[in-house]
């Protein structure tokens, strides 16, 4: 007698969900190099009764990792990576990869990230550039270079399988994965690759989305109303 409020109210958890995860993308339109997450449902079909029921069911997510747009910055520290790939970074917490090339020297001279973690280049080493030097060059294949000599190249890493990474706060992503070296990526002195989530489609995603929900709650609605009706006529005939 309740499978239609069961049912509607998978729909609306399956809902829910999503809505939270195109929320998220919208928050982050402008965050570099962000990539877009979409929420993968699946049907569970309940078979213990004379006619099966099909519920909603939140599977999981995927995420989006086609090529964010590159702009240029200008910065000389800035770099954006056109194709696969992740820098490699340390943090207090371990190993965690980025495509967020917006990158600064600390006090000591140390290519970090703008949290603060220091960007890894071969033999998972820092990078370090003299304080004093000049005329910062970047190469294609990651190798930099100043007035002063050649300071280090920055590694640069891919994933055979891009689901084994899982995001982490401030754009990193974490993994028990082990990396092989990115084969066909390059690295782009000056420019920051952003995000790649369309406002406009995700905004008309997120009006459908509260459209279904209020769908199905009016279906609930309409559902508990009748059960209600049919419970006071029964309860009068006794």
């Amino acid at each position: 007698m309740q499978a239609a409020t069961y049912i509607a109210l998978s729909s609306q958890m399956a809902l829910s969900r999503q809505m939270d995860v195109v929320a998220n993308n919208l928050a982050n339109a402008s965050t570099p190099s962000f990539k877009a997450e979409r929420v993968l449902f699946a049907e569970y079909l309940d078979r213990k009764g004379s006619t099966p029921l099909a519920f909603v069911q939140d599977f999981g997510s995927s995420r989006d990792t086609s090529q964010g747009p590159l702009s240029r910055t200008g910065n000389s520290l800035d770099i954006a990576l056109q194709g696969e790939g992740y820098l490699k970074v340390d943090t207090p917490f371990g190993t965690r990869y980025t495509r967020n090339g917006r990158l600064l020297l600390d006090a000591t001279g140390q290519l970090v990230t703008a949290q603060g973690y220091a960007v890894l280049g071969a033999g998972d080493q820092p990078i370090n550039i003299p304080t004093n030097a000049k005329n910062i060059a970047i190469t294609r294949d990651g190798t930099i270079s100043t007035d002063q000599g050649e300071a280090g190249q920055i590694e640069i890493v891919q994933f055979p399988d891009e689901r084994a990474l899982r995001p982490s706060a401030g754009g990193l992503y974490v993994t028990e994965a082990q990396p092989v070296p990115a084969s066909n990526t390059l690295v782009l002195q000056g420019m920051i690759e952003g995000s790649n989530v369309e406002p406009i489609i995700e905004m008309t995603r997120l009006m459908k989305i509260a459209q279904s929900y209020s769908s199905a709650k009016d279906l609930m609605d309409g559902e508990n109303t009748r059960i209600t009706n049919a419970i006071d006529k029964l309860g009068k005939v006794a």
